[in-house]
């Protein structure tokens, strides 16, 4: 009996490493979080106008979410106050080779500027001047309810440059494979090809940006290539997510970091 009650505890303790150990293997695969879902304790707020508790009343957590704007009203800074609440949170942390996962939705409040550039927010990486504006590169997260376009993925480079190819007739990203012609480096948007996404349904998209160093940068959203530059003029820098034009919800913000460059063609083949 006591053989039989030894063999016993003995699977039953195998077979609780075995669950803790898969479990940690599917819950992680590699990635760490970057937001806690508690606070944003890890991060460094910026505004443009430098004031510390503005920023802190700017970036709330709410329900593990991290709310943008929840608390202030509408239309806030269009007219007096104007674009004090633009700014980031900020990693303490660069980075250079990565793999960056984060969600967001849109709420319904808008803010600033928003009647040039709609609901229009973004998160920045190789950053390697934290000012409002930074100067890094940005994978846009925008939406224009006028023309019904959406813009998230595509590229902002902020003194910074990289190769880029598209199709010059639509002006966006196209692939090489498929006649994709490359552009003159040079600074601002560089629009990404038209993927599924959430506009204004209160559903979540997934975001996913992989950066090997200076070599390749890759945007994808919802599990699609959007946007793909090469030979980039930057090579690590701090993360920052942006509070700009309208009320904004970000979750699930993780990175996996990467000790050797991967091929692009691992991530660009199709699923």
């Amino acid at each position: 009996m006591m053989r039989l009650t030894g063999i016993l505890c003995f699977f039953l303790v195998a077979a609780q490493f075995a669950c803790k150990t898969s479990g940690k293997a599917a819950s992680d695969n590699g990635f760490t979080t970057l937001f806690n879902g508690k606070d944003l304790s890890n991060w460094n707020l910026k505004l443009r106008n430098g004031d510390a508790d503005l920023a802190a009343d700017v970036y709330s957590v709410d329900n593990g979410v991290i709310h943008v704007f929840k608390n202030f009203p509408d239309s806030f800074g269009m007219t007096a106050n104007k674009n004090t609440t633009h700014g980031l949170f900020y990693t303490k942390k660069k980075y250079r080779r990565f793999i960056l996962k984060f969600e967001y939705k849109w709420g319904k409040k808008i803010f600033n500027n928003f009647h040039q550039f709609q609901y229009d927010a973004g998160c920045y990486y190789h950053v390697f001047n934290d000012k409002i504006w930074p100067d890094g590169i940005e994978y846009q997260v925008r939406y224009n309810h006028v023309t019904g376009k959406n813009h998230t993925g595509d590229f902002w480079a902020s003194n910074t440059l990289f190769q880029w190819y598209a199709d010059t007739v639509k002006n966006q990203f196209l692939s090489v494979d498929k006649g994709g012609i490359a552009i003159p480096k040079r600074a601002g948007e560089h629009r990404g090809s038209d993927v599924p996404h959430h506009a204004l349904n209160d559903e979540w998209n997934i975001c996913e940006v992989i950066v090997m160093g200076n070599k390749y940068a890759i945007h994808k959203l919802n599990g699609k290539l959007v946007n793909y530059a090469t030979d980039l003029s930057v090579g690590e820098g701090i993360i920052g997510f942006q509070s700009e034009t309208a009320e904004i919800f970000y979750r699930n913000i993780m990175i996996k970091e990467l000790t050797n460059d991967i091929p692009a063609k691992h991530f660009l083949k199709k699923k």
